[in-house]
Order: C-alpha cells, then sequence, then structure tokens
C-alpha cells in the first residue's frame, strides 16, 4: 500500500486535499482524522504538519508527499522532488527596516538574521561566503527586528503585505522561487504507483492550464486560423458537409483564450465554442 503525506493545515493543505480528489483519490478528512484509507487505489493518506512531511518522507515511514520547496530545502533531506504543482507559490527573501543601513545582501554578514527557515539562510549564506548569527523563530518573524532580537529577516513572501505593514523592504534578488511540490522517497520515482500518481497529477495540472476550442472555418482561412490553434501537437482538422468548409478541435492555453479567439473570429472563424477538460494524458 502506498503511503502519501498531505499537509494537515495551512495554506497547501485544501488545495492539495481538492488536487488529491480531482485526481480520483479518496483523501478527505471528515473529522480531522490523521490517516485516511482509500481501499480503491491501495492508497493511505496521512495528515502531517508541512514542516515534518518531508522528514517523514525522507526517512521512508512515508513513500510520498505534498510540501513546500521551501520546507524541503529547509528540511535538508534526502527527499526529492518529483513535480511541482503551481500553487502556493511565494519567493524567499531577505528584508530589512525602510530606514537600514543595510542595502544589499553582502551587508548581511556579521548581521543577525531571524528566521523560520534557519537551514535555508545557514546555506545560502555559506553559500555566498558570509558569515552571520541565525535567530531561529517559529512565527512573527517581521516584527524581530522591530524588538530588537534581529538586524534583519529572511522569509517567504506571497503578496508582500505583511512585510510592507511591518515597515520592512526585501533587498537583493530572492533566494528561491518556493511552490507546492510532489515529494517522493528516493527511488520511488520508480514505483509504479508512485508513477500513477505523478500522471494523474499532470493530467489534472495540464487540464487545468488548456481549454479545447472547436470552431468552424472556410477552406481559405484554414491554415491561418490552425496558425492561431496549433495545439498541443497539431489540431485537428474534419471537412463539414458544407462544401468547403472545415471543423477544427484544438487545445489552447486558458491564458490566452480570448486573444485566441479574438484571432479566430479576424481570420473568419465561425461557432467558436469552449470546452473545460477534467483531465487529460498528452
Amino acid at each position: 500500500m502506498l503511503r502519501i503525506a498531505l499537509p494537515n493545515k495551512g495554506a497547501l493543505a485544501e488545495e492539495a486535499a481538492t488536487l488529491m480528489k480531482e485526481a480520483g483519490y479518496k483523501a478527505k478528512r471528515e473529522n480531522k482524522e490523521l490517516s485516511v484509507m482509500d481501499a480503491a487505489n491501495d492508497v493511505e493518506f496521512l495528515f502531517l504538519r508541512p514542516r515534518d512531511i518531508a522528514v517523514y518522507v525522507s526517512g521512508g515511514i512515508v513513500d510520498a508527499g505534498i510540501t513546500g520547496r521551501d520546507l524541503l530545502a529547509d528540511s535538508r533531506s534526502q527527499a526529492k522532488e518529483l513535480l511541482p504543482l503551481g500553487f502556493g507559490r511565494s519567493r524567499f527573501f531577505y528584508a530589512v527596516p525602510q530606514n537600514s543601513p543595510i542595502t544589499e545582501i553582502a551587508h548581511l554578514a556579521g548581521k543577525r538574521i531571524a528566521s523560520s527557515y534557519p537551514n535555508i539562510v545557514r546555506d545560502d549564506m555559506a553559500a555566498r561566503g558570509l558569515a552571520c548569527s541565525v535567530v531561529k523563530l517559529d512565527g512573527a518573524v517581521e516584527i524581530s527586528v522591530r524588538l530588537g532580537v534581529a538586524d534583519a529577516i529572511a522569509d517567504v513572501v506571497e503578496s508582500g503585505t505583511t512585510m510592507r505593514q511591518a515597515g520592512l523592504h526585501p533587498i537583493g534578488e530572492p533566494v528561491m522561487a518556493s511552490e507546492a511540490v510532489v515529494i517522493g522517497h528516493p527511488g520511488m520515482a520508480e514505483n509504479a504507483q508512485v508513477r500513477s500518481l505523478l500522471k494523474r497529477l499532470q493530467g489534472i495540472l495540464t487540464a487545468r492550464a488548456f481549454v479545447v476550442v472547436d470552431y468552424n472555418v472556410p477552406e481559405a482561412q484554414r491554415e491561418a486560423a490552425c496558425a492561431v490553434t496549433p495545439g498541443v501537437e497539431s489540431p485537428t482538422v474534419t471537412p463539414l458537409s458544407k462544401p468547403g468548409w472545415y471543423a477544427v478541435k484544438s487545445m489552447v492555453r486558458r491564458s490566452e483564450l480570448n486573444h485566441v479567439m479574438d484571432a479566430l473570429e479576424a481570420v473568419g472563424a465561425t461557432g467558436i465554442i469552449v470546452s473545460a477538460i477534467c483531465t487529460c494524458r498528452l
């Protein structure tokens, strides 16, 4: 039986559970159970603290899990990233007060840096050849400078609102870009159940990113229309009973849909219909 760890709370929890449901797994908790059995798929889901998931996966306690790339890096575990999931996106920055004399990362040498991700900071500072003091905090990192605990902070930033409200601003380029990822115990990428899991999840992610566009177009404009909707490999083109007309079907990125519809109409396409995709395998 495959054992998969999901976040039990936090920003990743709801989306991870939704993704699993869409991929055909039973992973819904009724009363905050620690585990849920999905007998039909021969899977047990364990609900763990997001920060602990990489440790359990690395130790072989569970086979795979969903957590943040930042949490995986901070764990320094042997778990491997298998698939980025595209939600829970954030960036990891150093930040200082608006009036701080620290204006670039090099100025952090010898300073106190507060963070809930001490190992990311230590590894990054070592890679830069800088020495600093890392103050490990479990939360409320933004207030640490005002309270005199640190000279700067290092934290994940989504919108940046909390940081700005605390009177801080980021310095330098982001240390890393994070998002939710599927991680696995070393070697589990070759496991048949894990491969099936990854294919299912990738199918959902692709379906979320694309739609199917159907339209009719006269033969004279067919080539121009197909250039607008080239599809993943190529569009499907079928002659209509109406002489000189063709039906075309193609996958289009959801983010580009309205521009594509405008372009199709401009080249003479008619009957443009857009359909959502539940899942797919490409």
